[in-house]
């Protein structure tokens, strides 16, 4: 690994002001600050990154290009790095220094737990848990056996104390067996594994990614079901043998929808720009989970493209003179069922994201909002029987 140049102490430090400003420090986790400065996310990350050009993915090499490595890697407290592409895709990244803080925080790991990292990609929230937690309790496992023999290099580097193992965090358990106390995920799953609730004592913490959009922490309860709130919203790269998850972006639309005139058009009895508000955004991703939505300004004005990423597609747009109007095509009709849980979530007070929670069981899954017993319920995965 390339020796500190000096230029890396200012992004450091510009990072932390960064951070000072946005309010990004949680102030139930002070630790945090010393963790970040004592383990900057440069030491872990590689010599390679990949910067999107506006058309495809392009190296950026440290050796060859140190200024435009640290700027790509430190380009901000909300942006990741891209740090692997499989098929052209990216497949791992250092995350956001604001996620990673936030999720960490939602986590709540103190001296003398025991934690269990799941995807540990470059090994920068290793490293952040086992500074907390003390040595020898963090494990992590990796499914890309190169990430983990990368991450397992890296942290001994820093002088850490943690077990790096290649292995399915998904399909598979605990490393070594036993229970932790807190369970940590970077990759975004939308049917939580049975075996993770399995994997942490009662009254411990799970924080993970859920799905497309949105991070939970769940508390394991003493009958073994698990139940939490969003705490926050981010993107992240799905588990890699899971369902793959419908991409966004112009390429993904134009791909579903095929050229095809639309088979339904109607006045819309709203103002598209509401679209804007990511707490509807979250309460759309709740109701119908596989829709993908974007926002289109390619043209004269901005239009809200919506896809399942099989056939079915919808635009709503603000026009001319007629007002606004959504189209839509496809053995679904998408554009209905987004419209139909807009209105719902209206109708509900316009919750915030915050305000919604998941449940999980041995045999179901769901969403709620506002109190997980009484409140209106979604099913997650087709795992909730009780759903109404």
């Amino acid at each position: 690994m390339p020796s500190d140049d000096g230029s890396l102490t200012g992004y450091r430090a510009g990072l932390h002001v960064e951070m000072e400003q946005r309010g990004a420090w949680p102030e139930d986790s002070p630790w945090l600050r010393e963790a970040f400065a004592a383990l900057p996310r440069d030491r872990f990350a590689p010599d390679r990154l990949w910067r999107w050009d506006g058309w495809a993915y392009v190296p950026v090499d440290r050796e060859d290009d140190p200024g435009g490595w640290a700027a790509e890697l430190y380009a901000g407290v909300d942006a990741p790095a891209v740090t692997q592409l499989t098929g052209g895709l990216p497949s791992s990244s250092l995350s956001a220094p604001s996620v990673v803080s936030d999720m960490l925080d939602s986590l709540r790991v103190e001296p003398g737990h025991r934690v269990w990292d799941v995807g540990t990609g470059q090994g920068w929230s290793a490293a952040l848990a086992a500074w907390r937690a003390g040595p020898g309790l963090v494990v992590t496992t990796e499914v890309d056996e190169r990430l983990a023999a990368f991450a397992r290099a890296r942290l001994a580097d820093a002088g850490l104390d943690v077990e790096a193992a290649a292995g399915d965090g998904t399909g598979g358990g605990l490393p070594g067996g036993g229970r932790v106390d807190r369970l940590h995920a970077t990759y975004a799953v939308e049917i939580v594994p049975w075996s993770w609730v399995e994997a942490v004592r009662p009254g411990g913490r799970i924080v993970y990614p859920w799905g497309r959009l949105g991070y939970v922490a769940l508390t394991v309860a003493d009958d073994g079901a698990a139940h939490g709130w969003v705490h926050g919203l981010a993107q992240f790269m799905g588990d890699r043998h899971g369902p793959a998850q419908p991409s966004s972006g112009p390429a993904a639309y134009a791909r579903v929808r095929g050229g095809a005139e639309p088979e339904a058009c109607r006045p819309l009895d709203r103002d598209p720009a509401g679209l804007e508000d990511w707490h509807l955004r979250f309460a759309l991703r709740v109701a119908v989970p596989d829709a993908v939505l974007f926002t289109d300004r390619s043209g004269g004005g901005p239009t809200t493209v919506v896809h399942d990423g099989d056939r079915s597609w919808a635009e709503i747009r603000q026009d001319g003179g007629g007002g606004p109007s959504l189209s839509q095509g496809g053995p679904r009709r998408i554009g209905d069922e987004l419209v139909a849980a807009w209105s719902q979530w209206e109708e509900l007070g316009r919750p915030e994201l915050y305000d919604y929670g998941v449940t999980v069981t041995a045999d179901s899954q769901w969403a709620w909002q506002g109190d997980q017993d009484t409140g209106p319920r979604w099913p997650i995965g087709g795992l909730d029987p009780g759903a109404r």
